[in-house]
């Protein structure tokens, strides 16, 4: 079983569908995930990859932990979860005495010899410190005034989702929002684009003023007329 490699960008979006489905895939730990390397887990979960590299959700015996790709491959079909045979100590050789030539001397019985006890510790296995994972937060808002073509407009945006489509707004709210801003030269800039327009305006007044007048004068000398 090869565990060298992390999972690519397509075997992660397969295990995203493997989930939606109901199903919990089956994944083995790679080198870089050091001392479980080689055994075997469920991913229960796949968080969001923007905000932790970890967002691989993988539960491992009675633990529930996060890993990034690299540190899983996708576990071939039938491979279950490999325990390693603990080592059994080797049983001590009995101690062997010679045999002791006495002369003339007390025969002392030999005294009984315990053999010394052989305590066996396990060690539990090293558990990777869990990292807390930030809860995702609300996509950010986005409001737009904008100017074009003689007109202001106004849209808001939430991420991807459009709340309101451009609609058009006064040249007095346009200057009203725009003096929230405190940012230079953004409030002087609306200033000079509305002085622009009344200007026009005022000169578009006077033209059709004159053109009223010069109507009204032609309409006078028809009544004369009759």
């Amino acid at each position: 079983m090869d565990a060298g490699q992390g999972l690519s960008t397509s075997e992660v979006q397969s295990i995203r569908e493997s989930l939606a489905a109901g199903r919990k895939p089956r994944v083995v730990f790679t080198a870089s995930a050091g001392q479980i390397a080689g055994q075997v887990g469920q991913v229960i979960e796949l968080t969001d990859p923007e905000v932790s590299d970890e967002f691989v959700v993988v539960r491992f015996g009675r633990d529930e932990l996060p890993f990034s790709p690299a540190d899983l491959a996708v576990a071939p079909k039938g491979v279950t979860r490999r325990v390693e045979p603990k080592p059994e100590p080797e049983p001590e050789p009995p101690a062997v005495t010679a045999p002791e030539f006495v002369l003339d001397t007390p025969r002392v019985p030999a005294q009984r010899q315990e053999e010394p006890k052989v305590e066996q510790t396990e060690k539990p296995p090293a558990r990777r410190a869990v990292k807390a994972v930030k809860p995702k937060g609300p996509a950010g808002l986005t409001v737009t005034l904008a100017y074009a073509d003689g007109e202001w407009t106004v849209a808001a945006q939430q991420g991807s989702k459009a709340l309101a489509k451009p609609y058009v707004v006064k040249p007095a709210e346009a200057l009203k929002m725009v003096a929230l801003v405190d940012v230079p030269g953004v409030q002087e800039a609306v200033e000079q684009i509305l002085g622009t327009e009344r200007a026009e305006a005022e000169q578009q007044a006077e033209k059709l003023r004159a053109e009223l007048a010069e109507i009204e004068a032609r309409l006078a000398e028809l009544r004369e007329a009759r």
